[in-house]
């Protein structure tokens, strides 16, 4: 007994050591987080910024949830070229492109390095696994990432894909932005039925997850680690150097270099999926990488695929808060200060745009379940904006330009189905691969 008591002691003793530690690490995060967005108010020129509305419906400030009072002013078109002359063909709408990739390199997502390091991807593992009655070859990678300009930060890229075993084909292959829980967070409960990965390989296609924060964190402070602190040798960022998003779809374009040496994978049939923060990734990920055949993108909202100039739910005075700055340039932090939200020169739809003509699929929640703070409406308007460019290049916008009833597909070239669900893509997975299946096959 004295010793069950001993043991249950440990345990107890230990685990507040590491409470203690964790909180010890998370101060110390908050704190590297704050000094780094301070510095980039103080390049800005900037004193203070405007604060955010609340993401708590019953709070003083709570952002707004009434139609009402939306007022879009100001909306950038993708068909008029910053001299004013309209985009009338295919060869203009790629002339309007480059213009569009620099205002959103310059004031939004930030400009990629031009000599980024090489990947060598190491195998950790690969085993046979049955997952949902299908046998697959599942394989753990690494992607070690060359440091020989800065030895003092190193970075890993952590990507595991399998396919079906039994195949004498190459086949399509769904990429998700995944998530590793922190030790002590609970996880919420697993839907029913099959999994996402099940439900892919029930269809024949395979299924790849890449950790993001395994090669760029997803705070403030990891910006002078990661990525981007290896290209800039530990030193903060300038104005307009790429935020965590850009980084994030970097990571996953060196996982479609290796999947197009591996001849199982077909690599012109890669989806990019995410959900949330890692929606934003996907849709980024999508526009800039133009080898990624479609595009899941799941309640994505602001700075993803919502209109920011729209007066509803999360703003841009919250993406650039010292929470979510670190996703975006530096130079996006203005528009929470001396300029508004109306003075963006780009916004979502022309984001959307840019991934044209690969289709696409918006996914958002109930607006009862997910809440009003992603914004559905404004995610389904962008869509709608960005019709003409699909149109202009041959492809099929949404089907409809008035806001849906819940669990309406919208189809289309690019399609959009709000589901009964929360902040998931769970619901909406059979109605993607119902959609998608006249792409991938």
């Amino acid at each position: 007994m004295r010793i069950y008591f001993a043991i249950l002691l440990f345990f107890l003793l230990a685990q507040h050591v590491e409470a203690q530690l964790n909180q010890a690490q998370r101060d110390s995060l908050n704190r590297l987080t704050q000094a780094d967005h301070q510095l980039m108010l103080e390049k800005l020129g900037i004193d203070a910024l405007r604060a955010g509305p609340s993401g708590n419906p019953q709070a003083p400030n709570a952002a707004n949830s009434d139609e009402s009072k939306v007022n879009l002013v100001n909306m950038p078109d993708p068909l008029i070229f910053e001299d004013g002359k309209t985009v009338k063909n295919k060869k203009d709408w790629g002339r309007r492109r480059v213009e569009l990739f620099e205002l959103f390199d310059r004031e939004m997502y930030g400009r990629t390095p031009k000599n980024l390091p090489s990947v060598k991807w190491e195998l950790i593992w690969e085993k046979d696994s049955l997952i949902g009655g299908i046998l697959t070859n599942y394989k753990k990678m690494k992607g070690i990432v060359d440091n020989s300009v800065f030895p003092d930060i190193s970075v890993a890229i952590d990507f595991d894909y399998a396919v079906p075993k039994n195949v004498d084909k190459s086949v399509p292959l769904v990429m998700e932005f995944g998530w590793i829980w922190p030790a002590g967070m609970q996880r919420p409960p697993a839907p029913s039925g099959p999994t996402w990965q099940e439900q892919v390989l029930a269809e024949g296609w395979g299924f790849g997850v890449i950790i993001p924060t395994s090669y760029q964190a997803d705070n403030g402070a990891g910006l002078r680690s990661g990525i981007i602190g290896l290209v800039n040798k530990g030193e903060p960022r300038k104005l307009d150097d790429w935020g965590t998003l850009k980084a994030w779809a970097w990571g996953a374009g060196r996982a479609l270099d290796l999947l197009e040496k591996d001849p199982k994978v077909n690599a012109k049939k890669v989806t990019i999926e995410g959900l949330s923060r890692y929606g934003k990734a996907a849709l980024v990920t999508l526009a800039y990488d133009s080898r990624f055949a479609l595009g899941l993108i799941g309640s994505s909202g602001a700075g993803g695929a919502k209109l920011l100039h729209r007066e509803f739910g999360e703003q841009v005075e919250n993406l650039a808060s010292s929470g979510e700055y670190h996703w975006f340039t530096p130079n996006f932090i203005k528009y929470a200060g001396p300029l508004s939200h109306d003075d963006l020169p780009v916004d979502a739809h022309e984001l959307i745009a840019l991934c044209a003509p690969r289709p696409m699929f918006i996914s958002v929640g109930s607006p009862t379940v997910e809440g009003q703070w992603i914004d559905g409406k404004g995610m389904f308007d962008a869509a709608v904006l960005a019709g003409p460019v699909y149109e202009l290049v041959g492809k099929k916008p949404l089907a409809i330009t008035e806001f849906p009833p819940i669990q309406t597909l919208v189809d289309g070239d690019l399609a959009f189905r709000q589901h009964e669900g929360g902040h998931t893509v769970g619901p909406n997975w059979p109605h993607f691969i119902e959609w998608a299946k006249r792409y991938l096959e």
